[in-house]
Parts: C-alpha cells; sequence; structure tokens
C-alpha cells in the first residue's frame, strides 16, 4: 500500500470531491483518480462512492480513512521526533533548459554549499518536464523558455495549476557556428546561407495545448534537408566542435564556452524571434537561502552573456 495514495484518498475524503482535492494538492485530477483505483485494488474494497455530488466514504471506507488519518499522523510525529535531532540539510532542486548562461550560473551557485549534509538536483528538460516535476516530483524551482508569442498558453497552464512566475531574460536567438566553418568568415549571416548545412535542434519542444508537430515546425526556421535532433546540452557542443558543417540557433553562449570548444556565436538578422526564460514555482512556496543565491548567480550571468 502506497502512502502517497493514503494521503491522496484523506484529502479527497475532507475535501468531498476529487477536483477540490486536485486545486489542494496541486495534483491533477486524472493522477487522483489513478492513485484512488490503485488503492482499492490493493485493499480489496469501495472506498468511496463516485457520485454528481462528489466523492461519498462508503462504511469500508469511513473505517480505511479513519485507520489512514491515524497512521499519517503517527508518521508525521515520527518524522518530526527524528529530525529534531540531526542538521537541517540543505535542499535544492530545479529544472532549467538547456541553456549555458543557465549552467554558468549553477555552477557557481555550488560554491555556496555550506559543509553540511545537502541534496541538490539541477536537471535540464523541456518546458512540459519542468512543470511536471514541481506539480509531482517535489522540485522547487524551475525555469521554463518559450517563443513569446506562445506567452498566453503557458500563462494560463501556470495559472491553471497554482504556479507563481516572474520574468529572468528575454533575448533573441543567436547563430553558433564552428569556427572553420566557412560562414565564420562573414560579417552577416543570412537563412539562405545556412540551407547546405546541418541543423542542430532540440527534439523535444513543448507548448501546452499544441500538438507536437505544430511546435515543431514553428522552431523550423530555416529549410535544412539535414537535421540532427538531441536531447541534451553536451552532445551538442561536441556535434558543432568536430563537425564544421553543422549549426545551431541558441541564447547567447558565456565566453569560456566558445572558445572552449573553438565555437562562433553570430547574430542573424533574418531571426528576429523573441524567447522568454520564466522562474516558476509553486504559489504557496517561500525561496530559502540556497535558493536566492541561486537567482543572484542566475541574474549575473544573465547580464554577463545576454547583454
Amino acid at each position: 500500500m502506497n502512502v502517497i495514495h493514503m494521503k491522496y484518498a484523506v484529502e479527497i475524503a475532507k475535501a468531498g470531491s476529487i477536483n477540490k482535492a486536485s486545486e489542494t494538492l496541486l495534483v491533477a485530477q486524472p493522477n487522483l483518480s489513478r492513485s484512488v483505483k490503485e488503492l482499492e485494488a490493493d485493499l480489496g474494497i469501495t472506498i468511496f462512492l463516485r457520485t454528481s455530488k462528489g466523492m461519498i466514504l462508503t462504511p469500508k471506507g469511513e473505517e480505511f480513512i479513519g485507520y489512514a488519518q491515524n497512521i499519517l499522523r503517527q508518521l508525521d510525529e515520527l518524522e518530526t521526533m527524528y529530525k529534531a535531532e540531526l542538521p537541517a540539510k540543505q535542499t535544492f532542486s530545479v529544472s532549467v533548459p538547456r541553456a549555458s548562461y543557465i549552467a554558468d550560473a549553477f555552477s557557481k551557485f555550488t560554491n555556496c554549499i555550506d559543509k553540511g549534509s545537502a541534496e541538490i538536483y539541477y536537471q535540464e528538460t523541456n518546458s512540459s518536464r519542468a512543470i511536471k516535476n514541481i506539480l509531482e516530483h517535489n522540485y522547487h524551482l524551475g525555469i521554463i523558455r518559450y517563443a513569446s508569442h506562445f506567452d498566453h498558453y503557458f500563462k494560463a497552464l501556470l495559472d491553471e495549476k497554482g504556479l507563481r512566475y516572474e520574468l529572468v531574460a528575454e533575448f533573441r536567438y543567436v547563430l553558433v557556428i564552428n569556427a572553420k566553418n566557412p560562414l565564420a568568415q562573414k560579417e552577416e549571416v543570412r537563412y539562405q546561407d545556412l540551407e547546405p548545412y546541418i541543423k542542430i535542434s532540440h527534439a523535444d519542444p513543448y507548448v501546452p495545448s499544441l500538438p507536437a508537430a505544430a511546435v515543431q515546425k514553428d522552431e523550423h526556421t530555416v529549410n535544412c534537408s539535414r537535421n540532427i535532433y538531441v536531447f541534451e546540452r553536451g552532445g551538442q557542443f561536441h556535434l558543432l566542435a568536430h563537425n564544421p558543417d553543422t549549426f545551431m540557433w541558441v541564447s547567447p553562449l558565456p565566453d569560456d564556452i566558445i572558445s572552449g570548444f573553438g565555437l562562433v556565436q553570430k547574430p542573424c538578422p533574418d531571426n528576429q524571434k523573441l524567447y522568454r526564460d520564466m522562474l516558476i514555482c509553486r504559489k504557496d512556496y517561500h525561496f530559502s537561502k540556497l535558493d536566492r543565491e541561486f537567482m543572484t548567480e542566475l541574474y549575473n550571468s544573465k547580464s554577463k552573456c545576454l547583454q
């Protein structure tokens, strides 16, 4: 029997409906419904009657919820008893786009971690996973990236999910190529100059309420017949460093990345699409000391790389 499922059942019984429990727990309704069904299957009983007026406890359900409330209370007391004897653990978790200025900020932020116990999570991923990590996997912070013309889609979703957001950066992508690429010598690179080359793109773009194919099409600014799709940032730099025929659109890079991989970054007058990086968290979340340290380094790196 899953303790999380038990907590969900107690909250549903308290709220009287999955809809209200979903708002309180900040867990999607389908996930709550699935959890209840799995719990009922494990126990071999029906806990709730699903009616037009909401979720009503069965006699067996009332008995189970009573036991569950006692068990959860004892677990809380046990956790409090032993945690009180331990030094506070430093915790930090963030999901981010595959952006070098953010990675630069994170590497500098790690110098702020004290010598005591610490658990730090840093995941590079797309916007969908960053939102899900906060809602379902107890991540504290996220940074999502999207083209500015999709702003209303993302803000509607964030408001619906009870997430707070603030703008970190607004920028246009730059073109990054190998220094040995013939285009590196041009003062100005246009879309048509790029058509013979190999385009590197991240493989999992996301916009809420839009099909993946439509989002992928929106990202294709150049008619290239050769495309490589990657899921992680490290691989893209090795490709760019070892294959002079490749190029990629990226947020502006730190100088050490450019020099270390033998790259050149250039603005392209044809690419005027504006992108936004947005910091997100739960509306009731209070920033910790480590969160504030990370945000300080984030804005420092932004000022250095994106201005």
